[in-house]
């Protein structure tokens, strides 16, 4: 008993000296590489080439809601853009697109290479640069799209290219398959493991907690996605056929037909101009950017160029505010997703700041927590009375995504954003029997009342606590209905009609009046300047809250998470099976609802998809 009592508290302490050793190392080599990145950032613009071809490798070119800062990155590898470069500090969907449009008035800029390989954005934003892009052409310049294994998403963004080139190294194969998404199902998992979830939900195709008590979708569940992929290739197909002058129908059959697998399917189906070898694609940049041999060529990347060449106007005396609703919607304060207290806060100040005239409400969520999304919604309809506010769509705008954005006063979408899933349900595991049977750890209940541990997850619902659960999930679907119809001017029933949970694209919402135009971000911006008096963007000062996280409060943040209490140390290096393993990690869920940060009720996607 002694020598386990030793072995207890030595495991302790060694594993919290690790812990600690690997934060203070971690925290001096990022201290280290700030200090090298802000004496080269400093003078980043001067680096430039003051000619050359645009580079944008979307391997390392991670376009997303904002611009932030990020740790240092290798600059763009062989080949003069041939190869990947490590992927850089993410930059601002409306940031690129600015810098698009720059490029195009730019005598430096010669012509655009796009490179599509091992994309890393999201199709909304990918949309969003495509139509940018296609503007930029308007300006007589080129975009050249070279890649060695094109993916339908990759192959969507290359398709606005005027020459599309492929390599003819082995190994280059394509695979356009079309879209696919997955839905994973743990019944029988957690029946394994004695795990009972107490789904409650109001909406038929609310299926966010079907993953727990089904080994299969539910039809209402795969019809909804069914029709939403559809929907979404709908898109993506006609825009990819009509650049390269296809039918849509001939790029379904190749696709379905496995028809467009090597390089020189690609030339032989017209979906490539011509099949590269490395020497030949020294030869075609050469000659595009007008030099005698190859090693004149200038590459310009396209993130460099963009902090370069996009600065806010800051002379300007009035403001339109672009508030940033990017991520889960939770209770507690994370900075990187929507906080309701501090999304609330933030929304007040920009009502109360004079200088700013409008408002845009960028949202990419997929729902989450319903208190928090009724905190924001409050805000946001406060700040509607004294000043408009226009909601743009990014990838997602669902459930509680939508519940704090339907009333705004204009609404775009992206035609393959997912809206909607106006529902909400209550997912309550109980694990009473895992921890009894799998951790062999026993659990008494002491109770002042009869419900008193009605949500310690140790024993399932009774009748009155189901009946009363929902009662609460049907009182807030109503609301949600409400406001929703509120929002969008249409009676309860219209909106009862096409809500239940579903999720709908953006341009199916449309057609249904969820939203009111087809758009990207910077037609949402175009729109608001008008509604502040002034529709020249450029004489206003458009500014993103929340301020994104730097590179030292994101390593601060990281190394303030929580470390592991002793109890959490000593479950981690004992040995045991894999399915004690999962039972510890329930056990703590447990510890964590015990300390108040559980959510009974959720308005959240039961699914995010994932586009290559």
């Amino acid at each position: 008993m002694r020598n386990n009592f030793f072995k207890w508290v030595l495991a302790v302490i060694v594993g919290l000296l690790v812990w600690g050793i690997i934060k203070a190392i971690f925290f001096i080599m990022m201290i280290g590489s700030l200090a090298g990145s802000a004496t080269s950032s400093s003078g980043s613009s001067s680096l430039l080439p003051k000619e050359g071809i645009l580079l944008m490798d979307m391997s390392s070119l991670v376009i997303t809601e904002q611009t932030t800062e990020g740790m240092p990155s290798m600059s763009i590898t062989s080949l003069g853009g041939m190869g990947s470069g490590s992927v850089s500090a993410p930059i601002g969907v409306y940031d690129a697109v600015q810098a698009i449009h720059k490029a195009a008035e730019d005598p430096g800029v010669k012509l655009i290479l796009l490179k599509t390989d091992n994309i890393a954005s999201d199709l909304t934003n990918v949309g969003e640069i495509r139509k940018a892009l296609s503007e930029f052409r308007k300006s007589g310049k080129a975009i050249v799209a070279y890649g060695e294994a094109y993916t339908s998403g990759s192959y969507y963004l290359a398709s606005v290219a005027d020459k599309i080139y492929t390599t003819s190294h082995h190994g280059g194969n394509n695979f356009m398959l079309g879209l696919g998404g997955r839905m994973i199902f743990l019944k029988d998992l957690l029946d394994k493991l004695g795990v009972n979830y107490q789904l409650i939900r109001h909406g038929k195709y609310k299926s966010a907690g079907e993953m727990y008590i089904l080994n299969a979708p539910s039809p209402e569940n795969m019809e909804q996605n069914q029709v939403m992929v559809n929907s979404m290739w709908e898109t993506i197909a006609k825009e990819t056929a009509e650049a390269r002058g296809i039918s849509v129908d001939s790029l379904n059959y190749f696709i379905d037909n496995l028809s467009i697998n090597f390089p020189e399917d690609m030339v032989t189906h017209n979906l490539a101009d011509e099949v590269l070898s490395v020497e030949g694609y020294k030869d075609k940049m050469t000659v595009l950017a007008g030099k005698e041999k190859f090693k004149d060529v200038k590459f310009i990347p396209f993130k460099d160029y963009a902090v370069a060449k996009v600065k806010p106007n800051t002379a300007a005396k009035k403001k339109i505010a672009v508030i940033y609703a990017n991520g889960n919607i939770v209770e507690q304060n994370d900075p990187n997703n929507i906080s309701g207290d501090r999304f609330a806060n933030i929304i007040a100040k920009v009502r109360a700041d004079s200088t700013v005239k409008a408002v845009v409400l960028r949202v990419n969520s997929p729902g989450g927590t319903v208190l928090a999304a009724s905190k924001i919604k409050e805000e946001i309809d406060l700040t509607r009375a004294v000043k408009p506010v226009v909601a743009s769509y990014g990838a997602y705008a669902a459930s509680g995504g939508y519940w704090i954005s339907n009333s705004c006063d204009h609404i775009f979408s992206d035609a393959t954003t997912l809206t909607g899933s106006i529902g909400c349900f209550s997912a309550i595991p109980e694990f009473g029997k895992t921890v009894k049977n799998v951790a062999h750890i026993n659990i008494v209940p002491v109770n002042s009342h009869k419900h008193s541990d009605m949500l310690s997850l140790m024993r399932p619902f009774n009748e009155e606590e189901t009946r009363l659960m929902q009662e609460y999930v049907d009182d807030i679907y109503t609301n949600f209905v409400t406001i929703v119809a509120e929002g969008r001017d249409m009676t309860y029933e219209a909106v009862d009609e096409i809500a239940q949970g579903r999720v709908w694209t953006g341009a199916d919402a449309l057609n249904l009046g969820l939203v009111d135009e087809i758009g990207t971000l910077e037609d949402a911006i175009a729109y608001a300047a008008s509604l502040g008096g002034d529709p020249d963007v450029a004489a206003w000062n458009v500014t993103g809250y929340p301020k994104p996280l730097s590179v030292m409060q994101q390593i601060m943040t990281q190394l303030g998470s929580k470390n592991p209490d002793a109890e959490e140390v000593v479950e981690n290096v004992l040995e045991g099976t894999p399915m004690e393993g999962i039972a510890r990690s329930l056990l703590q869920w447990q510890r964590t609802w015990a300390k108040g940060n559980g959510q009974l009720v959720f308005a959240r996607l039961p699914f995010e998809f994932e586009i290559k």
